[in-house]
């Protein structure tokens, strides 16, 4: 039998006995000359008391439902945060990589450039191996080839080569050599000093050591 029909027995049994125990009591008040004030029936607070328990029902449903929108409401914060979470590492993922490729473009920029202040031990002669090597370091990966193949045409790399035609002379064949001067006294000897200055009149001549080797290429001179 269930909770709620025992409840509802002894509900009603209660009622009937109260009943007749009221009815008896009002018989014997009469007989005894008692007041015929109404009676309550005995039991009948206690009972209604007792009653709330579905209530109790109710409140634990209610109880119910707020756990379940905690939940729920739980839930869908973890899932804010996630998503928050993973749109954050994309991000922290795209700036790592941006800022690699621009220090590894930086580094390529540099390396291409090369570097005009480099310096070099001086020595009584050079090979072309070093005088190239010189060359590589001072223009730079970038506008090697370039300068190369000028130097090829103009001098085939001897760092005094003159013209007995016209007096140029030595790498890029400076037109007098005295030119080449400006950047240091020793630019007789020295191929670093005619690499610089050669890469400067390249630059500001053409705007870079490929730029005049086009033009050399249709002209045959630069």
């Amino acid at each position: 039998m269930s909770r709620i029909s025992v409840r509802g027995l002894a509900v009603a049994s209660a009622t009937a006995v109260t009943t007749v125990g009221a009815v008896v009591g009002v018989a014997s008040g009469a007989d005894q000359g008692s007041s015929t004030e109404p009676v309550e029936a005995a039991g009948t607070t206690t009972l209604l008391a007792d009653l709330p328990a579905g209530q109790q029902v109710q409140q634990a449903s209610l109880t119910e439902q707020v756990q379940a929108q905690s939940d729920a409401a739980d839930a869908t914060a973890r899932q804010y945060a996630e998503q928050a979470a993973r749109v954050q590492a994309a991000k922290d993922a795209a700036a790592k990589k941006k800022a690699a490729d621009k220090a590894a473009a930086e580094k390529l920029a540099k390396e291409s450039a090369g570097d005009a202040d480099a310096s070099f031990p001086i020595k009584a002669s050079y090979t072309v191996a070093q005088v190239q090597e010189m060359a590589r370091q001072i223009v730079g990966s970038g506008q090697y080839a370039c300068f190369s193949n000028i130097v090829s045409h103009e001098s085939g790399w001897n760092y005094t080569a003159t013209n007995p035609s016209s007096g140029a002379y030595g790498l890029v064949q400076s037109n007098p050599g005295s030119k080449m001067a400006s950047v240091a006294s020793d630019w007789r000897t020295n191929p670093a000093t005619q690499i610089k200055w050669g890469l400067n009149y390249m630059n500001s001549r053409y705007g870079s050591p490929c730029g005049a080797w086009e033009y050399w290429q249709a002209h045959s001179s630069y």
